[in-house]
C-alpha cells in the first residue's frame, strides 16, 4: 500500500490514508507529504476528498470488514479498488515481471528490482518490504518495466497482467480464505495461465508447473552451481539455459534466500537485463528490513529480525542461523501471527520452534481476525514444551513490557525476534538496550 501511496505521491498527486499504528513507515510517508491519520473515524477524511469524481479510494484486504472509514467511502458510493486491483492497473502496459510464492516474494522481488535498477534498467518496483539499498519499498528508474508482488491472499495475483514471473513456493497458508491446500494449488494454476508463454515462467524445481526450473546444486533450467560460503555469504556459479555466470557473491544467509536470488537473476535476464552487471549488482544487495536483518553483529552477540510467520519460514530460519552460526545456542521470540494460522499450523509451529535452545512467545497478533477459542499462545506453548528434550529450557510466554529484560538474560549468542505482527516495534527497543 505504502509502495503505491508513494508512486502517486511523486505524480503529484494528492495522498491521504489510514493505519491501525503508527510505524516508521508511516513516519516516513508523512515526512514525504502524505497525510496519514490513526483514527478510523469519518471526520478525519479531509474536504478536498468529498468530492467524487476526483477520488480513488484503494484498500487491503487485510482492513477490518467494521473499518469506519473504508465503510464510508463504501456506502457515498466513491470508486474502490483494491491494492492489487491498481496494481493491476499501473503494470497494465508495461513489461511486468510478477513474483509469486507463498514465502520469498518480498526478497525476490527487492533483488529483482535492484538488480534492473543497478543495471540502469527502466523500472519501477513495488515491493512489500523496506529495500536496504533505498531505505524504502519503492524504486522509481523508469517507466517501462515494473515489478510487483503477486499476492495469493484473497486470490489478488489474478488481477495482475504478467509477462514474467515466478512462483517461489506453494505451500499451503491462507486456509481462512482458500479452505484447503488444493485450492490454492490451483490458484497458482490460474495465475500461471495469465502468461503469454511459460518459457517465461520461473518455479522452484518439484513444483506441479511448467515452465522453467530453478534449483540448487540439482539439474535445472537456471541452477546454483559450486555453492560456497566466504566472508559471510554465497560464493558460487550460476548455470542458465544459454550461459553460465562464474564467482557471483551474495551476502543474505540461508539457502531459501539464495534460491530467492537466483530466481532473480533469472528472472533480470529473460527481462534483457545486460549480464556483465548483474555480478556487482547482486554483491552490493544488501537485504530488506525484517528479512534476516542483522540489528547486532558482535563476536559475543548476534540479533537478527525477521518477519517469519509460518512453519516452512521458520524451517528455512533455523536452517540459516544453524549454517551460519552452527556452534552456537540460538533464542527465537516469536509472535504469532492469525488465529487461524495459528490453529491451521499449530502442530508445524511447535515442530519448528521446539528446535531452537531457547523459546519466548508473545500473545497472538489477531490483525484482522477476530480471536478463536481455545487458539491462544499458551496452547502453542504447551505443544512446544511436549516436544522439548530434558536438556533443552522450556519455552515461557511474555507479555511486551517483559520482554526486553527476557532476550538481555538470555544465556544465547543468537537472538532473533520473529513475527509478521508488531513486534517490529519492540525491535530497536531491545536492540538499543543490548547496546
Amino acid at each position: 500500500m505504502s509502495a503505491l501511496a508513494r508512486y502517486f505521491n511523486g505524480m503529484g498527486k494528492q495522498v491521504y490514508g489510514y493505519d491501525k499504528t503508527p510505524s516508521d513507515l508511516t513516519t516516513a510517508l508523512i515526512s514525504e507529504g502524505i497525510t496519514i491519520t490513526f483514527k478510523d473515524s469519518v471526520s478525519e477524511i479531509p474536504a478536498i476528498f468529498k468530492d467524487k469524481s476526483e477520488v480513488l479510494i484503494v484498500h487491503t484486504p487485510a482492513i477490518p470488514k467494521q473499518n469506519s472509514i473504508l465503510n464510508h467511502f463504501r456506502n457515498e458510493g466513491y470508486f474502490l479498488l483494491k491494492r492489487a486491483g491498481l496494481l493491476g492497473e499501473v503494470t497494465k502496459n508495461t513489461l511486468c515481471l510478477a513474483v509469486a510464492g507463498t514465502h520469498g516474494k518480498t526478497t525476490t522481488s527487492a533483488i529483482l528490482g535492484h538488480l534492473l535498477a543497478a543495471c540502469d534498467m527502466p523500472v519501477t518496483a513495488f515491493l512489500g518490504g523496506i529495500a536496504e539499498n533505498y531505505q524504502s519499498n519503492y524504486i522509481g528508474n523508469g517507466t517501462e518495466i515494473t515489478v510487483v508482488e503477486a499476492d495469493e491472499f484473497d486470490r489478488s495475483f489474478l488481477t495482475l497482467s504478467p509477462d514474467i514471473a515466478c512462483v517461489t513456493s506453494m505451500d499451503a497458508d491462507h486456509l481462512d480464505i482458500y479452505g484447503e491446500a488444493s485450492e490454492i494449488e490451483a490458484a497458482f494454476t490460474d495465475f500461471v495461465a495469465l502468461l503469454p508463454k511459460k518459457e517465461n515462467l520461473l518455479f522452484r524445481k518439484g513444483l506441479p508447473l511448467v515452465g522453467r526450473s530453478v534449483a540448487i546444486e540439482e539439474s535445472a533450467d537456471f541452477e546454483a552451481q559450486n555453492v560456497r560460503i566466504k566472508n559471510g555469504g554465497y560464493l558460487f556459479d550460476l548455470k542458465t539455459p544459454n550461459l553460465r555466470i562464474k564467482d557471483l557473491q551474495f551476502y543474505l544467509p540461508g539457502q531459501h534466500n539464495l534460491h530467492n536470488a537466483v530466481t532473480a537473476l533469472g528472472m533480470a535476464i529473460l527481462a534483457g537485463s545486460p549480464t556483465d552487471c548483474l555480478p556487482k549488482a547482486l554483491s552490493e544487495f544488501k537485504g530488506v528490513q525484517r528479512r534476516f536483518s542483522y540489528k547486532i553483529k558482535r563476536d559475543d552477540l548476534v540479533l537478527i529480525d525477521d518477519y517469519a510467520h509460518h512453519p516452512t519460514e521458520l524451517n528455512a530460519l533455523l536452517q540459516a542461523v544453524n549454517e551460519m552460526y552452527p556452534e552456537d545456542r540460538k533464542l527465537i521470540v516469536f509472535q504469532p501471527h492469525l488465529y487461524s494460522r495459528t490453529r491451521d499450523f499449530v502442530d508445524g509451529f511447535a515442530e519448528s520452534l521446539s528446535k531452537f535452545d531457547e523459546v519466548v512467545l508473545l500473545d497472538i497478533y489477531p490483525a484482522r481476525e477476530e480471536a478463536i477459542e481455545g487458539v491462544t499462545s499458551e496452547w502453542l506453548l504447551e505443544k512446544i514444551n511436549d516436544l522439548r528434550t530434558e536438556i533443552q529450557s522450556k519455552a515461557t510466554i511474555k507479555n511486551k513490557t517483559e520482554l526486553t529484560e527476557a532476550v538481555s538474560v538470555s544465556k544465547s549468542r543468537v537472538r532473533l525476534l520473529v513475527g509478521a505482527g508488531d513486534i517490529g516495534a519492540e525491535v530497536q527497543k531491545i536492540t538499543n538496550a543490548l547496546q
